[in-house]
């Protein structure tokens, strides 16, 4: 749907606005409050009786700015005070990776107080109603203005005194009523097509990991005999399938460098990758010599965090960190890429999780040497290795063509729906008749 401009128009004075309908106006946002823009409660405060008002942060807010249902912290009452928010209280996130994120608080949320990370605006009602600044918040010309304050820090940080500095076009308070109406409801509309795009991305996903979990441990044959493969995660197998303990498939490897000069290799969930040393971005070594070496059709895991941790095969020579293991197959009688899919699965589905020791509440469940080696494999005849690795990769691809669909739908209605409230609340169309 297309909809008309503003019959008249003016010189916004702010480049990034660009020319706003006559009867508008350019102000900074702390000139819309009542009261200076706050800094919330340190967690340090928090305590666990759910009786008192709970402590919201950034995380506890979906995308369409409803609240997560999961169970929260609380602040004690004499603690929370100062910190309790209103109906149309509007949050800014001021460090690290959420930095300009923010959301509008609901008062159906019940009682609550705001995090030390987070910034409280509090409109001014007679000049401006929150959920326009909320939609301001998610247009273009806020997200540019936010880019250029953080662009010079070193560790992302937007103070309270730089969301107060920020620009915003401001309609007359009945035409903001128009605009946040009209932008409700398409929103909304285009939030509920969002979902069923997410709810269908996470069919497709999960059904890709179905297709390699039946096919790794149950072969391709529907109508095969079965048999008890005497391993708990296993189960039945095809009766002329095989199981064997890791140690009897791989060899762990460790092989130090001594010297530098290597590609250094990171392995993450998209694959071993090489890392960039040279932009001194994420964490690096003082000396690669002591990394270990990995070759060519080298397995690289990451066995220290069974749950961001990944395993791959390895398309390059290079070092990685000596604390990641390296191993290689040595029967053979096997496939690497259908061992590859058994053990990616043994981190999908947290199977390896219940081997692990260490402290999973600090996130560093590891996966140790002596565990891993007595891990009992399917161990299905070579040509049906082959076989099944085939068919997991045909299946995988089709599955992928999928899903890159919906992640691009997803993408464009994400567009869409910022392209659409950065017209609404800039003035370039007007939908106070559509409203």
């Amino acid at each position: 749907m297309t909809y008309p401009a503003y019959s008249e128009y003016k010189d916004s004075g702010v480049e990034l606005l660009g020319n706003i309908p006559e009867r508008w106006s350019i102000r900074r946002l702390k000139y819309l409050t009542n009261e200076p823009l706050a800094y919330g409660a340190n967690e340090a405060a928090l305590d666990e009786d759910k009786n008192w008002p709970r402590f919201v942060r950034i995380t506890d807010v979906r995308q369409d700015g409803t609240l997560r249902p999961e169970t929260f912290k609380s602040l004690a009452p004499e603690i929370a005070k100062p910190y309790m928010l209103k109906q149309g209280d509007v949050l800014f996130a001021r460090s690290g990776g959420t930095v300009g994120k923010s959301f509008i608080y609901n008062s159906e949320w019940g009682a609550a107080c705001f995090a030390g990370y987070l910034i409280r605006f509090r409109s001014n009602q007679s000049l401006v109603l929150s959920d326009f600044i909320n939609y301001f918040s998610q247009s273009v010309p806020y997200w540019q203005q936010v880019r250029m304050g953080t662009i010079q820090a070193t560790i992302q940080n937007f103070s309270a005194e730089k969301y107060g500095g920020l620009v915003t076009s401001l309609p007359p308070l009945n035409e903001q009523k128009l605009i946040t109406t009209f932008l409700d409801d398409e929103t909304k509309n285009i939030n509920c097509l969002i979902e069923k795009q997410q709810q269908l991305l996470k069919l497709l996903q999960e059904k890709r990991q179905a297709v390699i979990s039946h096919a790794v441990t149950k072969g391709l044959n529907n109508d095969a005999k079965m048999k008890d493969s005497g391993v708990d995660w296993l189960g039945d197998i095809p009766e002329h399938w095989e199981t064997r303990r890791i140690k009897n498939l791989f060899e762990i490897r460790k092989r130090i460098s001594g010297e530098l000069g290597h590609d250094v290799l990171s392995i993450t969930q998209q694959g071993v990758r090489i890392k960039d040393i040279e932009s001194g971005e994420g964490q690096l070594s003082m000396d690669y010599s002591k990394y270990q070496i990995v070759k060519t059709g080298d397995f690289a895991m990451n066995h220290m965090d069974l749950l961001t941790g990944w395993v791959d095969i390895s398309k390059y020579d290079g070092v990685t960190s000596p604390d990641y293991r390296v191993f290689s197959l040595t029967d053979n009688k096997s496939y690497a890429d259908y061992y590859l899919y058994v053990l990616q699965m043994g981190y999908n589905e947290k199977i390896f999780y219940a081997f692990g020791q260490g402290s999973s509440h600090l996130g560093r469940w590891r996966f140790p040497a002596e565990n891993f080696k007595t891990f009992i494999f399917p161990y299905p005849p070579q040509e049906e290795q082959i076989a099944i690795s085939n068919y997991i990769k045909s299946e995988h691809d089709k599955i992928a063509r999928l899903i890159e669909k919906c992640s691009d739908a997803i993408e464009l209605l994400n567009e869409r729906r910022t392209a659409l409230i950065s017209a609404a609340v800039t003035g370039k169309i007007d939908v106070r008749n559509a409203a």
